[in-house]
């Protein structure tokens, strides 16, 4: 698929990746910047020269879009990804970095972009994104024999919403190694199970809720202490370099929670980027390439990790900008059970000596006011904020009130959840 243009150059900046070396006079190669994304994506790393290469491209564009606009007014598309992340999380701006904002949106307007989000792909009738079909079944209510897409139902597949025979058996294990560790990672009476989250805007906002109302819950265990480590504006993208922004803050929240790395033994990861586009396998290896690396970092930060519950997105259908709308939102699902899938095949990238054991946390999507038959989850425009795609406060107690039920009820959690 062929990019719009300013859409690529923007992706291209706020990634950061960047065109093939030429000549300064050289024309733009626009299907070579297509392709060096699509490279980016995928994990490949590309020079400082290309890099800077980009940014005059990109200068250029704007220049074009405006009918002559000097180099020296070029919008830097990393700040303004960064401040359209910051709105959407519900920071609210100064004034100076605001007027930034709106001048980067109306540059983008003036190009043919549309209104959405610098360099994160707006709704407004943009080619890369599609549109969502009349009715999507949860995937917790598919069938075996029901199709998305060539995809069948049930979270692990096969129309099934438990782990197979043999998944069980590795969680099993798994879940009989989780017990108190002192400070060093070693066993100890007086030690801790620390629970950590990782993800982006949503999910801190999921999560504190619900490490909130888990706390005062008598279920919990006294050696069990939750960690909220999502960060706003940090999707899986982010969390995918191993010095990649977000770490230090996750740390710091660790230190400041009075536990150690070497503690951490289980988190939830709720998986996500921005801006996704594109067919859904495409947008989809995108984020499963991502979400290895941040399972990788996981494994190197905190050795005695030994479970990773995965999660998708809530309900997108809401949603007033290209930040992650449907039919983006239900197809992340497929991404969790694709990775639980290859690490079950025996995948390299996900053996146990790289990645933690992956399990299935709540699944937390329904089809928006018609729910979903397992439990009648429903989704109404007063959970979510004015973009559609954040939650409320109404939508943050729901979403909280789903995760503590399966991490206090679950078979595949409560043993180290719960109190003894």
């Amino acid at each position: 698929m062929k990019l719009p243009p300013l859409l690529l150059l923007a992706l291209t900046l706020a990634s950061p990746i960047c065109l093939l070396s030429q000549s300064a006079d050289a024309p733009i190669d626009f299907d070579k910047a297509r392709q060096l994304f699509e490279k980016r994506q995928g994990g490949g790393t590309l020079s400082e020269e290309e890099t800077a290469y980009v940014r005059k491209a990109m200068a250029t564009r704007e220049s074009e879009g405006k009918g002559g606009q000097q180099p020296g007014e070029a919008i830097d598309w990393p700040r303004a990804q960064d401040l359209i992340r910051r709105e959407q999380g519900g920071e609210k701006l100064s004034p100076e970095d605001q007027k930034y904002l709106d001048r980067a949106k109306e540059m983008r307007r003036r190009a043919g972009g549309g209104g959405g989000s610098p360099g994160g792909g707006g709704r407004g009738g943009q080619a890369n994104q599609r549109k969502a079909p009349e009715s999507m079944t949860p995937l917790t209510d598919m069938t075996a024999e029901a199709r998305y897409e060539g995809e069948d139902g049930g979270l692990y597949g096969k129309g099934s919403n438990e782990p197979p025979a043999e998944l069980q058996k590795s969680a099993e294990a798994a879940l009989a190694q989780i017990q108190p560790l002192n400070a060093e990672g070693k066993p100890a009476a007086d030690g801790k199970v620390v629970f950590v989250s990782i993800s982006m805007s949503n999910a801190t906002q999921e999560f504190s809720v619900f490490k909130r109302i888990a706390d005062g819950d008598p279920r919990k265990s006294g050696k069990l202490t939750i960690v909220d480590c999502a960060q706003g504006g940090q999707t899986m993208a982010a969390w995918a370099p191993p010095d990649g922004r977000p770490w230090p803050e996750a740390m710091r929240r660790l230190e400041t929670s009075g536990v150690t790395p070497q503690q951490v033994q289980v988190a939830w990861v709720k998986l996500a980027n921005a801006g996704p586009s594109g067919a859904k396998t495409d947008h989809l290896k995108i984020l499963e390439a991502d979400t290895i690396k941040v399972l990788h970092n996981l494994r190197d930060r905190f050795p005695n990790l030994r479970i990773a519950y995965l999660g998708s997105r809530i309900y997108g259908g809401y949603a007033t900008t290209g930040l992650n709308p449907e039919p983006y939102a239900y197809e992340g699902a497929f991404a969790v059970r694709h990775l639980i899938q290859q690490q079950i095949s025996g995948d390299e990238a996900l053996a146990t000596a790289k990645s933690p054991l992956l399990l299935w946390g709540p699944y937390l999507w329904s089809e928006g006011e018609k729910g979903r038959k397992t439990d009648d989850l429903k989704y109404v425009k007063d959970d979510f904020g004015g973009d559609g795609t954040h939650p409320s406060d109404p939508g943050r107690q729901k979403v909280a009130k789903q995760l503590l039920e399966f991490f206090a009820t679950s078979p595949l959690s409560k043993s180290w959840f719960a109190e003894k």
